[in-house]
């Protein structure tokens, strides 16, 4: 599950274009498990932020050579010294990427409390959703019992009036609909716990959209690949509906909207190409409206 932020990203991307195309076809190889075809440098770069785990394991791979980050940070007009050793560079990196408002942590999930995403001054919508985002898709993961790890998940993240709308397609569709923070925090562990998947979520700039909408809720689009052991069941596209509780300002789930489609129901293009989200900024904003509308992503 990548735990690149943004900015992450759009440094790594710049970094990789300088890549020859053998090192950076190796290193989506490296990345992806060779479980990944690309056909084009720009779908390997595409793959290799998709999946890479954190930016300090990309650049640490091998075939990310010293003189590639180097020539990086001298474009970005970073000041180094040539002697610096790599391990130094890519600290250099990182800390280039955190920025001066962004405060630094050891893991993705740092930033996000019991409750969601702490708080943001002044809030940054993209980055509390790239980090809520993190945060919710590592613990509702860490359920899996393959994966050894058991995160502190359950109804404490959801407002006692949630609703989780549920839709999936393969050969047939199948839709659900649960109320109550128990019963939506239920079903989504029984996804990962008992059925096993794990959610992949794709936190580039069209796999994640966020906005304010104007009814008081934060709303979170965002899209990724399902999978179970090594093999890729499919696509999901799901839309949070968040609201800062009053007290202790952390943020709490009010809306779920999860659409999975499986392999038999995907389309050519959206087989070939990275997970995004469908909807449009405006339609988000309008989402969460009336929480009594009819499920969208049926």
């Amino acid at each position: 599950m990548s735990g690149l932020s943004a900015r992450e990203k759009e440094g790594c991307r710049r970094l990789l274009e300088l890549l020859d195309s053998p090192d950076l076809f190796s290193v989506v190889e490296t990345v992806t498990n060779r479980l990944i075809q690309v056909f084009s440098r720009e779908e390997a770069i595409d793959a290799i932020l998709t999946y890479s785990k954190n930016s300090a394991e990309l650049l640490k791979r091998r075939k990310v050579h010293r003189n590639a980050i180097f020539k990086y940070l001298a474009d970005e007009r970073v000041p180094v010294p040539p002697s610096c050793e790599k391990h130094q560079l890519i600290q250099c990196a990182i800390d280039h990427w955190a920025g001066p408002g962004v405060q630094r942590t050891q893991s993705p999930g740092k930033q996000v409390s019991e409750g969601g995403a702490s708080e943001l001054h002044p809030l940054d919508y993209k980055l509390l959703g790239e980090k809520f985002c993190e945060w919710f898709y590592q613990l509702l993961n860490s359920q899996n019992p393959l994966l050894g790890q058991k995160g502190d998940w359950g109804p404490q993240h959801f407002w006692d009036d949630a609703v989780l709308r549920f839709v999936y397609k393969a050969v047939e569709a199948a839709k659900e609909e649960h109320h109550g923070a128990q019963m939506a925090s239920l079903r989504l562990l029984a996804l990962t716990r008992d059925e096993r998947l794990i959610f992949n979520p794709n936190l580039d700039s069209r796999g994640l959209k966020c906005v304010s909408s104007p009814h008081g809720l934060v709303v979170v689009a965002v899209a990724g690949t399902v999978h179970r052991d090594n093999v890729c069941l499919g696509l999901f596209e799901q839309i949070f509906g968040l609201i800062r509780c009053p007290i202790g300002k952390n943020w709490k789930i009010k809306h779920v909207d999860l659409k999975v489609l499986g392999q038999n129901a995907l389309g050519t293009e959206q087989t070939n190409c990275l997970p995004s989200v469908n909807y449009q900024d405006s339609e988000l904003q309008v989402y969460y409206a009336d929480s009594l509308l009819p499920s969208r992503v049926a």
